[in-house]
């Protein structure tokens, strides 16, 4: 069974065993965390979240996305400015979907 999750105002297409790269959440390593916001279970739809469903998951380790370079010029100015960003991850291992 697979489900559709909304989770750090994206939304993931997960079945069981599924390991997924969210937004980073405030849990430690190692706990279990509960996604109740299931937009989709199976052929349920909801309108706008399935009434009853939930999504358990492992927090797994939380590190950081790749790099991003923002540059920024304006021609014939002498301007420049070079910034590098790395988001923050959480990376979850679905566990079970009731739904």
């Amino acid at each position: 069974m697979h489900a559709v999750v909304k989770t750090g105002g994206k939304q993931y297409r997960v079945t069981k065993g599924d390991k997924i790269r969210v937004e980073k959440l405030e849990t430690e390593a190692g706990k279990t965390v509960t996604l109740s916001e299931v937009v989709m279970v199976g052929d349920k739809v909801g309108a706008p979240f399935v009434s009853g469903a939930a999504v358990t998951a492992k927090v797994v380790e939380h590190d950081r996305d790749d790099k991003v370079i923002i540059f920024k010029k304006k021609r014939r100015h002498n301007y420049r400015r070079k910034k590098g960003h790395m988001q923050h991850r959480t990376v979850l291992e679905i566990t079970d979907i009731k739904g």
